[in-house]
């Protein structure tokens, strides 16, 4: 095989890259991790010849976007569905998020995959006229829907709430008022502004120490009603403060795209489970990783992880909220979708440059299922960019 590929530089000039990946990657066998919970927030596939103009909804490949969830659950993972990662206010709307989680569970249960489903606010429009109450009858509405579909709750971040919100009392209430409804254990997610600017000073405070005392107050109060938190920071030492100051019997879920492997690997009082992004994009050598974890293999299970880094950090590069382009375009290169297309067109969101970036670093990281595939999928995305290849240099 082929595993050389000519790349483009900034200033326009071309160069010889070889893949320092020469066979197809192993998949590891299928296994339910037992030191750690690992849910991959996980993308959704467009279909590009369903959606006809701008005044259309975007349109999903329901079969593509469900043979990805399979595959997932194939290598163990647990499947954290609507998030971000599934362009969730971003391009997918609450309608659509409804049919997502509805086949979804499904698919779930059919192969008995762990599944949890994002519930929020996004179908109430933040503005003047919205109230506290406005927004906890959002979140019943979409606690009901997930918990009526078989799923446990993911209890998101609400822009509408970060909006109307004049105190940290209000988040005391709104929150307060789901977690006595809820009828089994959920899941809270606090989502940086770097992820979503629409979310700043969430729990009342722009101050992140305040912030956290107060949503520590909440679980405190609710801690029957909660599974865990995860947290989208990307502050390693404030999720270790957090996570030690939990109450007993709650999990912290990282978020942290950046410090991930430190996290999960954990110190002599605790460690984090992982709810990650990332882990859509890295997904067969981090399960991999966390079955050497589980046979106390600490050295491959940093080694294995630590050099999807450079790769993780590349992707949620600022703007942090257009990470979902990267993870998008690595399914692509890694054969589970045909075409390089996102809902919204938020394929657009990165550069040539910095999706060429991505592909050296995706090699790097030793995530390129099919090396030779992903270079014949990578030559005519840079055709597209108008790039050709001028006599190579070293």
């Amino acid at each position: 095989m082929s595993n050389i590929i000519y790349l483009p530089k900034k200033d326009g000039s071309t160069y010889k890259y070889k893949l320092s990946q020469t066979e197809p990657l192993p998949s590891p066998s299928k296994s339910n991790f037992k030191s750690r919970v690992a849910y991959s927030a996980v993308h959704v596939v467009a279909d590009p010849f369903k959606s006809v103009g701008p005044a259309n909804k975007p349109a999903i490949n329901w079969e593509q976007t469900m043979q990805y969830r399979h595959y997932l659950w194939s290598l163990g993972m647990s499947v954290a569905e609507a998030m971000d990662t599934a362009q969730r206010g971003m391009g997918l709307d609450w309608e659509q998020a409804k049919e997502l989680i509805i086949r979804s569970v499904t698919e779930a249960k059919s192969v008995g995959g762990d599944i949890a489903s994002g519930a929020g606010t996004d179908h109430l429009e933040p503005s003047p006229n919205v109230t506290v109450e406005d927004v906890v009858n959002a979140y019943e509405e979409q606690v009901s829907f997930v918990e009526g579909a078989g799923s446990k709750v993911i209890l998101m971040a609400s822009r509408a709430l970060a909006s109307c919100a004049t105190t940290p009392e209000d988040y005391e209430y709104v929150y307060g008022k789901i977690l006595s409804q809820v009828s089994q254990p959920v899941i809270l997610h606090w989502l940086g502004d770097m992820f979503d600017p629409n979310l700043g000073g969430y729990w009342g405070h722009h101050n992140i120490d305040e912030a956290m005392k107060v949503c520590l107050r909440i679980m405190y109060t609710h801690a029957d009603k909660i599974e865990g938190i995860k947290i989208s920071l990307l502050d390693m030492e404030r999720e270790i403060e957090m996570r030690r100051r939990l109450p007993a019997g709650v999990r912290m879920y990282t978020g942290d795209d950046f410090n991930y492997p430190s996290l999960i690997e954990g110190d002599e009082l605790g460690y984090s489970h992982a709810l990650l992004g990332i882990f859509d994009a890295i997904a067969p050598v981090a399960a991999s990783a966390l079955l050497d974890l589980d046979e106390g293999n600490i050295h491959q299970f940093r080694e294995k992880l630590d050099q999807t880094v450079p790769l993780a950090r590349h992707i949620f590069q600022k703007p942090t909220y257009a990470y979902k382009t990267g993870v998008v375009f690595l399914a692509y290169l890694n054969g589970h979708q045909p075409h390089f297309r996102m809902i919204a067109g938020a394929e657009s969101s990165r550069s040539i440059l910095h999706l060429t970036e991505l592909f050296e670093l995706a090699d790097q990281a030793g995530v390129l299922t099919d090396p030779e595939r992903a270079i014949e999928r990578m030559k005519p995305v840079l055709e597209l960019a108008g790039f050709r290849p001028r006599e190579a240099v070293k």
